[in-house]
């Protein structure tokens, strides 16, 4: 199987952000499209700064990759009128590099830290009495001389960004005033994105297109607006430059994406479960050996989005591939082996499982 990163439609990006999505982004809380509550919340939370003249809580973002954390971050600092640094979890490796961010920002600056999951404990520690009480805890000496030294630091908001929200200790959770969970797009803020950003960047397309491309883009406006940028690569090659249902079609086919939005990867997932396996149950380590991945890779990257369309399930004894998987394969031309048992028929929710009746 590819590599994740070449893949149009994964949700991490593919190429340095400010070359593919710099000029995209919106950058103020009225142009921003989607997360209706979140920016709800948000609008209230920044125009209360404001008012009062000082930071704004400390704020934690989480959900699916490319659903907008790093621009609502940028968002925050330009509504705010300050300065923002961006950093990630992986990239401070140790309590001064942490140190050396926080000394240097001016008051009343953001400071972003995506993947805020992935920060080591000793890092973890010095960010407490950081966040809490714009201090900083610095050791000096070594040994029974050692002795401990606070310096205070300028007030300012430290916005924190994690797919994986319950990675994060509790203590680092609790210090964060706020906490905003972003969601899956809906196909038509998918499609407002994608002619918004197709005016950004000087394409003409009709909305037969734009929601054709937004059908395929698993929820994610990172997605459409890749798949906006790949198709109009193929519109100016192959047409006139302009972006129609037809152009969409053929971009569609030649970077081998269906209806549904799955390439050749997540097909290759299914036919593996449904082919080999017998549509299931097969544990997720048999799956990842003979699709020569991580499991991480398959449970992370592939799996969510299958279970989202509801082609796969999670079982005790495995994933299991569904009836709609073998049918949106068998119409692509795979094929498609009697299942090793059939998938159990669930009583209703209001239904009498004993007896099949319903309930009184």
């Amino acid at each position: 199987m590819t590599d994740d990163l070449s893949r149009v439609l994964a949700p991490d990006p593919v190429e340095p952000a400010d070359a593919v999505e710099g000029s995209l982004r919106p950058r103020t809380l009225a142009e921003y499209i989607g997360q209706r509550e979140v920016k709800a919340n948000l609008s209230v939370l920044l125009e209360a700064a404001r008012g009062r003249h000082e930071p704004a809580d400390h704020v934690l973002l989480y959900g699916p990759p490319g659903l907008g954390k790093t621009t609502l971050a940028t968002i925050i600092a330009r509504e705010l009128g300050v300065s923002v640094r961006y950093t990630s979890g992986p990239a401070v490796e140790r309590p001064g590099d942490l140190a050396a961010i926080l000394t240097a920002l001016d008051e009343g600056d953001v400071l972003f830290i995506d993947e805020i999951h992935r920060l080591n404990r000793a890092v973890e520690e010095i960010l407490y009495p950081a966040m809490e009480d714009f201090a900083l805890d610095v050791m000096i000496g070594k040994g029974p001389s050692a002795r401990s030294l606070r310096l205070s630091l300028k007030p300012f908001t430290v916005v924190g960004a994690t797919t994986r929200a319950g990675r994060i200790s509790s203590p680092l959770r609790d210090r964060f005033g706020a906490t905003y969970r972003l969601d899956f797009y809906t196909d038509l803020e998918l499609t407002e994105i994608v002619v918004r950003s197709a005016g950004i960047i000087g394409v003409e397309i009709d909305l037969a297109a734009a929601e054709a491309i937004a059908r395929r883009g698993r929820g994610t406006p990172r997605i459409v607006n890749r798949l906006l940028k790949r198709v109009r690569d193929h519109a100016q090659v192959h047409g006139d430059g302009r972006v129609h249902l037809a152009a969409v079609i053929d971009a569609m086919q030649m970077l081998e994406i269906d209806d549904e939005g799955l390439d050749s990867t997540d097909r290759k997932l299914l036919a593996a479960i449904i082919q080999k396996f017998a549509s299931g149950p097969v544990g997720v380590a048999a799956l990842a050996a003979v699709l020569a991945e991580e499991v991480e890779t398959i449970e992370d990257v592939y799996e969510p989005f299958l279970l989202r369309l509801g082609f796969i399930d999670r079982t005790p004894q495995g994933r299991i591939a569904t009836d709609l998987a073998r049918a949106h394969l068998a119409r692509r031309g795979f094929e498609i082996p009697t299942p090793r048992r059939a998938e159990p028929d669930m009583p209703g929710l209001w239904e009498d499982s004993t007896n099949g009746g319903a309930r009184a």
